[in-house]
């Protein structure tokens, strides 16, 4: 073994030919730089840590940009304090001999000398796009392998002829292909730097409009999707600096979230929202799968969404007759158009929120009739009292409860019949149940939609107690700014500066007033980023479209893949339900999955759907797919717990399995997008016929990197 302490290398007897002086003393000296800008870098950002959190917070905009930057310091701190030098992915000499290294974070030593690029940095872009046919100016590219903070293997590649004839421990992408078939854990790997150039040209693509990316097992299509968000946040500041909201990557399951969870963090991103669509309503975690599929599918239409805007609407009514206001002065009228002028008041707020600005447009239209004959201030005062005009109103334009709204279409045919009239008399008869509050995965873009409908019903209370409280905290301020004012002999005037508006509007402090509470995933976000999107259904489609007003999307997914079938093309689909500037972007090579496996996958799909995107794979195990008893399962797996070490394994499509920390038990829904050492299969033909039962299989194969074994 390498163990020179001078050295960052750490090399197998195996690769001894690697450590040849003359091949990694220009890497040592580069981390050697690194390695002191790092500890510097590090006690700098710690200092500004402590200078920034022992000063004053201050109110207004000066408390957010002080809690601002007490975020970002503390984001770089963690990622400095999380890699050394093992934060350089690789380096790049181009054709006029510069080294280039290429970093998770960019780095400039004191000197001002670029250390380390940061790889979402346009500089970056060919150490991962450069290719033998387009080598982006490049002579050769290196890939850093790193195991405890040392370098435990590198491979280059030469874009060059020279560059191949220097000989030296030029070695294509051999060692790549061979790091493919590595042991899995419970998390995904860091394969930042190993990042290819059709995936890389995905991740770093525009983020206007929607981007589909089509690929199908075994692509990479989860890490486009997760560096992605990553490389938007730090390219386009509409994104990371504007109010657009950031970014929102939904997965299919919590499997999913879980197996990607230190992904983005391993990136320095913080700021990325990431959920599953049950996640985005508050009865989603719960909710069973509708038992009726008919049921399921008029409710996953969409249409019935627009049913939810006509029930509301049909309690912002005005009232038919006139209102008779009794006051100290006289019996006033309110009249049919004065209702109707206010309740076409344009808000642009929720039902519940919009209330208290309907209501101020009536009494300002009564006002402005009555003003020359009432002084204002004591009619506004009586209009409020009224108890018949207040009743009226509350009537008109009443409170409402969302999920109150949504029930009432399962127990009120009537009432689902009005605001629903494309609905048959079957249809509406087969929505009914004893039930109403029952929530199931169907009913959650309903609620979804209602809720933003309807609004808080605290809003409006909120806010006249925002109201309220600034109104005392400002005259408290002015009783002081009068005291002073007084006891100041100040000749020129300045105290009188007290009372000015900007000063008064500094001082006030947001952060300590009422508030509703905010939901982190109601957006609006700037982009959203949907893997495993063939299963998004058009209502599904509706609750993610209204949280992004840019309309502006990564969508991530497989037609072959899609449990009820994908019959349209992406940009049909995705027209239909609501997508704008639709282009699609295809991976077709399989980075995960043996050629072994995927000769038997591949036809159980194609006999389902023949014109599928299977993809070519690069490498081979070596291990031909095995099929076994049932009876053997138990045996299998502590056969492969005795001869491995590390990885991980997964029995798919049996529930009387009891999972362990390294052997999992799933359904095959729930093993999408995730992947394994060794899979067992249990009787796939049971998952079912047609297009699911054949989905089903397939993904459940494609799951495993090294050994798949079918049990029957």
């Amino acid at each position: 073994m390498n163990t020179n302490a001078l050295t960052a290398f750490h090399l197998s007897d195996a690769l001894a030919f690697k450590a040849r002086p003359d091949l990694i003393a220009r890497d040592d000296e580069q981390f050697a730089a690194i390695a002191g800008t790092l500890r510097g870098s590090i006690a700098e950002a710690s200092s500004r840590l402590e200078r920034t959190l022992a000063a004053p917070s201050g109110v207004g905009g000066a408390a957010v940009e002080r809690d601002l930057e007490i975020h970002r310091l503390n984001t770089r701190l963690t990622m400095l304090r999380r890699y050394g030098i093992d934060m350089c992915l690789g380096r790049m000499v181009t054709e006029a001999d510069e080294h280039i290294y290429i970093g998770r974070l960019g780095l400039a030593g004191e000197d001002g000398r670029q250390l380390l690029v940061d790889w979402r940095a346009p500089a970056a872009e060919p150490f991962f796009g450069a290719t033998l046919a387009e080598p982006m100016g490049l002579v050769s590219r290196r890939r850093y392998r790193w195991s405890g903070g040392r370098v435990s293997d590198y491979w280059d590649e030469a874009f060059t002829a020279e560059a191949l004839g220097a000989g030296g421990a030029l070695d294509d992408q051999s060692s790549f292909i061979a790091s493919l078939g590595t042991s899995r854990s419970a998390h995904m790997r860091d394969v930042l730097a190993t990042i290819q150039a059709d995936q890389d040209a995905i991740i770093r693509a525009g983020s206007e409009g929607t981007l589909v990316v089509d690929g199908g097992p075994g692509t990479g299509k989860t890490v486009v999707a997760l560096h992605r968000a990553a490389y938007l946040l730090y390219s386009d500041s509409r994104i990371s600096r504007g109010s657009g909201g950031g970014v929102l990557v939904v997965g299919p399951h919590q499997p999913y979230l879980a197996y990607v969870d230190d992904v983005l963090p391993s990136l320095g991103e913080d700021r990325v929202q990431t959920c599953t669509l049950r996640d985005l309503v508050p009865e989603g975690r719960d909710a069973p799968v509708e038992p009726n599929p008919a049921v399921a599918l008029l409710k996953t239409s969409g249409r019935l969404i627009d049913a939810v805007g006509a029930a509301v609407r049909l309690y912002e009514q005005p009232p038919e007759r006139g209102t008779v206001v009794e006051t100290p002065w006289a019996d006033l009228r309110v009249r049919e158009i004065d209702w109707e002028d206010a309740f076409e008041t344009d808000t642009g707020a929720a039902h519940n929120e919009a209330r208290d600005e309907i209501w101020d447009a009536l009494l300002d239209i009564v006002l402005d009739r009555f003003a020359e004959q009432i002084p204002r201030a004591q009619l506004r005062r009586a209009l409020a009292r009224s108890d018949a005009l207040t009743q009226t109103f509350n009537r008109a334009w009443p409170l409402l409860d969302p999920a109150a709204l949504v029930a009432a279409f399962w127990s009120n045919p009537g009432f689902l019949r009005r605001c629903a009239p494309w609905l048959t008399a079957d249809e509406v008869r087969m929505l009914q149940r004893e039930a109403p509050a029952a929530w199931t995965a169907s009913d959650l873009p309903l609620l979804d939609a209602a809720r933003r409908a309807v609004g808080d019903p605290d809003a409006g209370r909120i806010r006249r107690e925002r109201e309220r409280a600034r109104a005392a905290e400002r005259e408290y301020r002015a009783s002081v700014a009068d005291y002073l004012m007084e006891s100041s002999d100040d000749d020129l005037g300045l105290m009188s500066m007290l009372r000015g508006e900007d000063v008064l509007n500094s001082l006030d402090d947001d952060d300590a007033l009422p508030r509703v509470a905010h939901d982190a995933l109601a957006g609006p976000f700037a982009h959203i980023i949907v893997d495993e999107a063939q299963e998004v259904t058009d209502a599904e489609w509706r609750m993610l479209l209204s949280r992004c007003p840019s309309r502006n999307f990564t969508v991530v997914g497989d037609r072959a893949q899609a449990r009820h079938g994908f019959t349209q093309t992406w940009e049909e689909r995705l027209a239909d339900a609501g997508h704008r500037d639709v282009s699609v972007a295809s991976l077709t090579v399989n980075y995960r999955t043996p050629e072994e496996i995927m000769a038997e996958a591949e036809p159980a799909i194609r006999a389902a759907l023949p014109d599928a995107n299977v993809p070519t794979s690069v490498r081979s195990s070596g291990i031909p797919v095995r099929h076994a008893p049932l009876a053997e399962r138990d045996t299998i797996i502590d056969a492969w717990l005795a001869d491995n070490d590390e990885g991980t394994a997964c029995v798919i499509g049996d529930t009387t399995y009891t999972a362990t920390d390294r052997v999992r038990s799933l359904s095959p829904e729930l093993s999408k997008g995730l992947e394994f050492d060794l899979v067992v299969l249990v009787e796939p033909e049971s998952f079912g016929e047609g297009i699911e039962g054949a989905v089903d299989r397939y993904v459940a194969m494609t799951r495993s990197t090294r050994e798949l074994v079918i049990l029957a």
